[in-house]
């Protein structure tokens, strides 16, 4: 189901996705609107689902996490129980930051981070590969990611 926007609600949105923490009154006078006004549209994006949660963002560099992979992943088996068991047994290893259901050459796309290569290795090798129904693996190291502002 669609939301009506306007430009006013794309401007709260705008500021929202630069700082989330920033509260109505201070949005609401960037954008032309008192406490209460902001604070009604706001409520009414999050209500709409238009605004689905805040997001902390966390430099993984400075948590001692160093290396970003991309793996493809195709699975060897295919069908709904085995798509469940591989997603059940992925999510529960916590270097897998982000596994994404795909249509393609893949099934699954994942996005793992380790401290380094040695550390990558031992949880592709020991966890990843040891996964019900892995079949294909192509893994595509992060050298570096540049972001668009936003949350899209």
């Amino acid at each position: 189901m669609s939301v009506e926007i306007d430009e006013t609600d794309r401007a709260i949105l705008r500021i929202l996705s630069r700082d989330a923490a920033l509260g109505a009154a201070q949005i609401g006078a960037r954008v032309g609107l008192s406490q209460p006004a902001a604070w009604r549209r706001i409520r009414r994006l999050r209500d709409s689902g238009v605004l689905a949660g805040r997001r902390l963002e966390l430099d993984r560099e400075k948590l001692g996490l160093g290396v970003t992979v991309f793996l493809g992943i195709k699975l060897a088996a295919k069908g709904r129980v085995a798509l469940e068991d591989f997603e059940r047994a992925v999510s529960a290893i916590r270097e897998v930051a982000r596994v994404e259901h795909m249509l393609g050459l893949y099934d699954y796309r994942l996005r793992v981070v380790a401290r380094d290569l040695a550390d990558f290795e031992r949880v592709l090798r020991r966890r990843i590969m040891t996964l019900p129904g892995v079949g294909q693996v192509e893994a595509n190291v992060l050298l570096s990611e540049e972001r668009r502002p936003g949350p899209l």
